[in-house]
């Protein structure tokens, strides 16, 4: 998995120290870009699969046989990330429901934490990746208007939102992509605003999703 651990994350006295194990989310690749199964070490091709713990909040680089051998588990210790991407056809945020989250920018991933049994929203930027501070009673009208939330699946898909430019699309992705993208800002964003390379970075990347997914219509 190509990508660095995220950065510092605003408002970092979060309940149960997420900010700390969230920096402990995304595996950082061995020197000279080589990577390995995080579980038995045997190396792995630049597409393989990923497992989250979690507990750990921790996503795990692994090689196929890991993947089937314990991403089934029934306790849900490990995780396989599915690989499916799904453009939602019909979902909308208002611009009042976006703005009652208090998201500063256009882009942002949620997913549900089973570790810590709710709704985490996140987005990307120069350092990494930003936990946004919800406020409880207007996230929780939010997430309860937009049945999605409810049907993803814990802690490995995201609904992955772009209003960028006023864009608005919407996809159900695996999480280890938020992360991708979360990777491709840091690592191309310049200055303040980040300039055209990271603008440039962020359409190719919907691009791909647009290319790769299948669409479903989503009341």
């Amino acid at each position: 998995m190509n990508g660095s651990a995220p950065g510092p994350v605003d408002g970092a006295a979060v309940s149960g120290n997420w900010v700390a194990r969230l920096r402990n989310f995304i595996s950082v690749p061995k020197a000279g870009g080589e990577e390995y199964c995080e579980l038995c070490t045997v190396p792995l091709p630049a597409t393989h699969p990923h497992l989250a713990e979690p507990a750990a909040h921790r996503l795990m680089c692994v090689c196929r046989g890991c993947a089937m051998l314990l991403g089934g588990r029934a306790d849900r210790k490990f995780v396989r990330v599915p690989t499916d991407v799904r453009r939602l056809a019909n979902f909308r945020f208002t611009n009042g429901e976006w703005d009652a989250l208090g998201i500063p920018i256009g882009l942002a991933f949620f997913y549900r934490s089973s570790a810590d049994q709710r709704i985490l929203a996140f987005y990307p930027g120069p350092a990494g990746s930003t936990e946004c501070t919800l406020d409880l009673d207007k996230s929780v009208h939010v997430f309860e208007a937009n049945a999605v939330f409810s049907e993803l699946e814990p802690d490995v898909e995201a609904l992955l939102a772009n209003r960028v430019d006023g864009a608005h699309d919407y996809y159900v992705v695996p999480i280890d992509r938020c992360y991708e993208l979360v990777g491709l800002i840091r690592t191309q964003w310049r200055g303040i605003s980040g300039g055209p390379e990271a603008a440039k970075a962020i359409e190719r990347f919907f691009a791909g999703l647009s290319q790769s997914h299948r669409e479903v219509a989503h009341a």
